[in-house]
């Protein structure tokens, strides 16, 4: 067994980073040997062009089996965390150990089966899912901190509390489906787009390992993982469509969501907050007027996508809580203490 109090939780960050630079650079050097595999043309928006022209069953079961038994042993984890290792300690946990070597050996794995195979889960379905599978984590997050940051200027959205509530007793699952089905949806290539999209996945696969830890609510740990979204779809774009392409709807975008709603959450001064609101608006002022001011409207895009996803979110996770409370209070489990309610508060 690990000892609660040998292993501080915060440290394995200040060596995980590193790790996951490490772990991306590996990528890049196995993923040399994969410039030579034939693929189709570019096709379009909705074209994912990395998975092989003539996939096979094998391509096709190696990519799945995988992913599923990635999924399974992840949300074995997490139950296992909630029903047998619910209190929240500044060290690492057994189970926490386990959960990084589990995602370390599925890595390993995934860079396995491509290095054979190649294909990824993309051969099957869309790269609007993958897509939507990140957009959905960082709605969920909007959900769940809406009670401790707010979601404009720092004032909370009127949601129901038994939703925030469900969302945060159950997120891991969702959080872990997303990351995971994301991490196996691509093969393990050498793009800078996928290498960029492989240090963040690996970020998220080591937060999720953290569960119950106080490193795994540290607010700037996780702002800087939901900051991250900014910096990949801000390079992706530049990279597929040059310096006039459609980076500054992703960079603004994105900000845009951190100044209206993201920054509250961080402790920070009036005079801190409305010189960063000053920085967005002096940079996006800058960049549009060059652009043209015709195209300001892109700087809705992300903010007003996200927001409206929230709302469909809790009008989807409603009657699922409201299911969820009634099927606790049957079995008689006691209401959250007041303790219990913070520390929810502080996730």
């Amino acid at each position: 067994m690990v000892d609660d109090t040998a292993v501080r939780s915060e440290r394995v960050l200040l060596w995980g980073v590193p790790a996951v630079a490490l772990l991306t650079g590996l990528v890049w050097l196995l993923g040399q040997g994969l410039t030579s595999v034939a693929l189709l043309p570019d096709q379009g928006a909705a074209w994912y062009e990395w998975k092989l022209p003539e996939p096979t069953t094998w391509t096709r079961l190696s990519a799945w089996t995988g992913y599923a038994a990635h999924q399974i042993v992840s949300w074995g984890l997490i139950y296992y965390a909630q029903t047998r290792a619910r209190q929240w300690t500044r060290g690492l946990k057994t189970v926490n150990v386990v959960a990084i070597g589990a995602n370390l050996g599925f890595i390993a794995l995934h860079e396995i089966q491509t290095q054979v195979f190649y294909d990824g889960l993309a051969q099957d379905v869309s790269i609007f899912s993958s897509q939507g599978s990140v957009v959905l984590l960082l709605v969920a997050v909007l959900l769940m901190e809406n009670r401790r940051r707010g979601l404009i200027a720092g004032k909370p959205a009127p949601i129901p509390a038994v939703v925030i509530d469900f969302a945060r007793r159950y997120h891991g699952y969702l959080f872990s489906w997303a990351i995971i089905y994301t991490f196996w949806y691509h093969p393990m290539v050498t793009t800078s787009g996928h290498l960029i999209g492989f240090f963040y996945m690996f970020l998220l696969l080591l937060q999720s390992s953290l569960f119950f830890t106080t490193a795994h609510t540290n607010r700037w740990w996780t702002i800087s993982l939901e900051l991250m979204v900014a910096v990949h779809g801000t390079l992706v774009a530049v990279m597929n469509s040059g310096p006039d392409g459609a980076w500054p709807r992703f960079l603004f975008g994105f900000l845009a969501v951190f100044v209206i709603t993201q920054m509250h959450g961080l402790g920070l001064s009036a005079r801190t907050r409305w010189l960063l609101l000053a920085a967005w608006l002096a940079g996006a002022t800058l960049v549009y007027w060059h652009r043209g001011l015709g195209h300001l409207h892109e700087l809705l895009r992300v903010p007003m996508a996200e927001y409206l996803v929230l709302g469909v979110l809790v009008l989807l996770l409603w009657p699922f809580a409201l299911l969820a409370r009634a099927v606790r209070n049957r079995r008689g489990n006691a209401p959250a203490t007041t303790s219990e309610n913070a520390r929810q508060d502080a996730i």
